[in-house]
């Protein structure tokens, strides 16, 4: 099922096979120091990024899906400090429990989700399911601007809003030693 995940998530914006990068799962012991400190826990990954990087960061919608209740899209982070991106994310919610003016932020695609359900109180649970050890394709390499087949991390996380599932996600932060 977990496996699933992450092919579910890929799927959303299909591509050519690779073109993201090689996944291979992988526990947090066989994750560098660092990569581990900012994906195996159970946050926002807008809070811990903004930490670690000691700047705000932004949201730029790449490609985005409704279908009803269905908000996807694939997104990336960039630091406000520089612009560097420093995370690619694929996200699948269900908004039917969200009030208006959540969805509408949402939907406007100027702020990272993580900043507004926290900026709007909502409940909100969040579970990592599998970290991932990617050895980077053309795509997120050139999103990263590093060399294909460089290393990085990522991972699957469901989040319960006001204790329901609504929220799937990919996570890969940008190879470490670029930043």
């Amino acid at each position: 099922m977990i496996a699933s995940l992450l092919d579910d998530l890929l799927n959303l914006f299909p591509r050519e096979a690779g073109a993201l990068g090689d996944f291979n799962e992988c526990e947090p012991s066989q994750m560098t120091e660092l990569a581990r400190q900012l994906l195996a826990h159970s946050s926002h990954m807008t809070v811990t990024l903004e930490a670690f990087h000691g700047s705000a960061v932004e949201v730029e919608v790449l490609r985005r899906s409704r279908r009803g209740d269905l908000y996807c899209r694939e997104i990336i982070l960039r630091r406000t400090s520089d612009r560097r991106v420093v995370l690619f994310g694929i996200v699948k919610l269900f908004v039917g429990g969200l009030s208006e003016s959540v969805k509408e932020a949402i939907y406007s695609e100027r702020v990272p989700l993580g900043r507004i359900l926290i900026e709007n109180d909502v409940l909100r649970e969040v579970h990592c399911e599998e970290l991932y050890e990617i050895e980077c394709g053309r795509e997120l390499a050139r999103l990263f601007d590093s060399p294909v087949r460089s290393v990085t991390y990522g991972r699957t996380a469901c989040m319960l809003i006001e204790g329901e599932p609504a929220l799937e996600l990919l996570e890969v932060i940008a190879p470490l030693s670029t930043d």
